[in-house]
């Protein structure tokens, strides 16, 4: 657990106008944010971010909140109210990206579309994040996670021969989507450098799901096979799977004929090498139920540790299976990797937050600062980016605009 040196940020001038709520949207500007770009959080007066009541809580806030839109600022904007859209608008102006994730013809309905906004700021990055995508049959349809798990194929995939298809632990599909519309977001970017016009930028969690399936549908394409739940074995190469050892479980990944004859020497079973179903990576797989007993039955007799030693040794990947507690207290990933951080966060003091996973020579992403309080910025941002006088911003508060 660390606090993250000052470095200069990657995305310095970039200003972000984020709608987006929850938890794909929020992602996805977090990573931005902890690269240096300003994140103008734009929230429904008097309720805000859904996950604004979501668990876990210390003090009455919401961590969950906390660690998905640190560094960012809060304003409130009623876009229903003509002032309210017009103070959009103006913000557009000013603005490189825009993000939303409400489901498809919303923006539209509320009269700010690509195609109008674009008028407004033709540099303006629009992006979306949505269940479905914003084109095909099935766009206007709600998407949470779990739909894109399902739809995507994802489910289909996880857990047992003998178990009902199964949501993934986490919600991946949402970190999925937040993953691939960063991508966009920069992308187009990068293209606005050299044309000097934004674009839209159109992601969905269904889509973003299918699309890291990644060699599984090979299966379906080639020969028509449509795979199905094998637990933690890998389709494609074997020993690549978990055992269980004294005190825990362990994953042995065995990659290719190199590391397979390093693993029988440093386990002493040398005669599965001289196997004839045990020869090659695609022997292996073909025999993968005669060989995942024999090689449990080695790992039976040996705790974790000495698995994970004894193989590590020889080079052969092997590593536990940690619980949330060993990761997050793990040497190597909490404290040399700095994926465990602390914000100060106004209220709460010191607070625990996921690192930034992405490690740069000359920058480096960090939270910048703590999650804002519901509508804390809005005057700052009105005064010092749109220019409004008090009277303005107390005349919008009064009205309900703000």
């Amino acid at each position: 657990m660390v606090v993250m040196e000052s470095k200069p940020d990657a995305l310095l001038d970039v200003r972000i106008l984020d709608l987006s709520r929850v938890l794909a949207g929020p992602y996805c500007t977090m990573l931005l944010a902890d690269m240096g770009a300003e994140i103008i959080k734009l929230e429904i007066p008097g309720r805000g971010d859904d996950s604004r009541q979501f668990p876990p809580f210390k003090d009455g806030e919401s961590l969950y909140y906390v660690n998905l839109n640190r560094g960012k600022r809060s304003i409130t904007l009623n876009l229903k109210h003509a002032e309210g859209k017009r103070v959009f608008l103006e913000l557009v102006r000013e603005c490189d990206v825009l993000l939303e994730n409400f489901r498809p013809g919303t923006m539209e309905r509320l009269g700010l579309s690509y195609d109008t906004l674009k008028e407004v700021n033709p540099r303006l990055v629009y992006a979306s994040i949505s269940g479905f995508g914003q084109t095909g049959p099935l766009s206007d349809r709600p998407g949470y996670d779990i739909i894109g798990q399902a739809m995507g194929g994802l489910m289909s995939i996880t857990g047992w021969p003998d178990s009902p298809p199964t949501r993934a632990g986490t919600a991946i599909g949402d970190i999925l989507s937040a993953l691939y519309c960063c991508i966009g977001i920069l992308s187009a970017l990068q293209v606005r450098e050299r044309s000097g016009k934004g674009q839209a930028v159109d992601v969905s969690l269904v889509d973003s799901v299918f699309a890291s399936l990644e060699n599984i549908p090979q299966k379906y394409f080639v020969d028509g096979e449509v795979p199905e739940r094998i637990g933690n074995r890998y389709e494609f190469v074997y020993p690549y799977d978990s055992f269980e050892a004294v005190g825990g479980w362990v994953i042995i990944g065995i990659a290719n004929d190199a590391i397979w004859l390093r693993f029988v020497e440093a386990t002493g079973l040398s005669w599965l090498a001289e196997e004839e179903r045990f020869k090659s990576n695609p022997d292996r797989v073909e025999h993968h139920a005669s060989l995942k007993p024999l090689i449990q039955e080695w790992v039976s007799g040996r705790t974790v540790d000495e698995v994970v030693s004894l193989l590590t040794e020889y080079n052969v990947p092997a590593c536990p299976i940690n619980d949330l507690k060993q990761a997050a207290e793990d040497p190597h990933i909490g404290v040399a990797r700095e994926m465990t951080v602390v914000v100060k966060q106004p209220g709460l003091g010191r607070v625990k937050l996921l690192g930034n996973p992405v490690k740069m020579s000359e920058t480096r992403p960090r939270p910048k600062g703590p999650a804002p309080s519901l509508g804390g910025d809005s005057v700052a941002v009105l005064r010092d980016l749109l220019g409004f006088t008090p009277q303005e911003i107390e005349r919008l508060r009064g009205e309900g605009v703000l």
